[in-house]
């Protein structure tokens, strides 16, 4: 009896020690592991508090006009398109854009972007937004791309034709069409907006669009793609922009169609839509008499007005092969509020 209890012990002392040994050998690459993970965490440097947004402005804005189009070199405070603060990482190289409102707003940031990005670039504008559209061009050459400025207006379709085919010969073929060009103008009432505003509201904001798509396809190959600047506008318009927001809605609508046409083609066609957006256009007559002060009030997002810089990440995806099953959408950035 003895003998038997005393070879019970020995038999589970034997395979404790066997289960203890199998344990530690399964335990002991997890206990390396966490051992390494704890050494290479040591190593890394610590961080002191989360990322913080750019404290941006807020309103109330100084009283403050503008004769159309407009400067952004001349706006109190003046917009942030990212000139000191967008980093590039080469997601465009060798890219060959053309940004018609390249000079100023949500173009010039695109444009400081693409460049930033390894793009080079071709930029349309008005002739009276040339001090504008000379810091973008030197802006685009400090990154060590080219940079052709075709200044000229594209309410006429001979200039648009034009256009297209300078900055694909000047760049060396073309990638990239951001029509992204724009009027507005406010006006209280239906009785106040005049046929010429309206002719040139539409001229500048969708028959453009349809000039220079259209002539750009000649030059666009598969992997190509073109974005198009919509607005909130085109899903909840103001009173006060009643031409403006029609067009908006017409981008929207050119942006889905035209997509399923070039889709086989295999080029993408999306667009983005911004709510209120600190440009000159806000205060050059996009805005009734007394809206300035108060622009972007009330916004989920910093109760203000986006600055161009916040779009240009988008605008750049969209540029870039990244979203390659994306087309025909639309990307709102409204702050908090409206769009898409």
């Amino acid at each position: 009896m003895e003998r038997h209890e005393s070879a019970n012990v020995s038999r589970r002392h034997m395979l404790g020690c066997i289960t203890g040994g199998l344990v530690a050998a399964v335990a002991a690459p997890a206990l390396a592991q966490q051992a390494s993970d704890r050494e290479a965490a040591s190593r890394m440097p610590k961080a002191t508090e989360s990322r913080k947004p750019p404290r941006y402005p807020q309103p109330p804005f100084p009283r403050q006009y503008q004769e159309p189009p407009g400067l952004a070199s001349k706006m109190t405070p003046r917009p942030d398109h990212g000139e000191t603060t967008y980093q590039g990482n080469r997601r465009l190289e060798g890219r060959k854009a053309l940004v018609t409102g390249g000079d100023s707003g949500i173009g010039r940031a695109a444009v400081i972007a693409f460049a930033r990005e390894g793009a080079d670039v071709a930029i349309n504008y008005l002739p009276a937004e040339e001090p504008d559209a000379r810091e973008v061009v030197q802006l685009i050459r400090d990154t060590g791309r080219k940079a052709v400025a075709l200044p000229g207006d594209i309410r006429n379709e001979t200039f648009c034709n034009t256009l297209v085919d300078e900055a694909a010969r000047e760049l060396g073929g073309l990638d990239i069409l951001v029509n992204n060009a724009a009027r507005q103008q406010a006006a209280a009432s239906i009785l106040d907006l005049t046929t010429e505003s309206f002719d040139a509201t539409f001229k500048t904001n969708v028959y453009a669009m349809f000039w220079i798509t259209k002539a750009a396809l000649s030059h666009l190959k598969p992997g190509s793609c073109i974005i198009n600047t919509t607005s909130a506008q085109a899903y909840e318009p103001s009173a006060h922009l009643l031409d403006y927001a029609q067009t908006k809605s017409a981008i929207v609508s050119f942006t889905k169609a035209l997509a399923q046409q070039l889709g086989p083609r295999g080029i993408r066609v999306n667009a983005v839509a911004p709510g209120p957006v600190w440009t000159p256009l806000e205060v050059s007559g996009g805005l009734l008499d007394g809206m300035v002060e108060t622009f972007g009030q009330g916004k989920p997002i910093g109760g203000r007005p986006g600055q161009p810089a916040e779009l240009a990440s988008l605008y750049v995806l969209l540029a870039s092969e990244e979203p390659g099953y994306s087309s025909g959408q639309v990307f709102g950035a409204t702050g908090g509020t409206g769009g898409p």
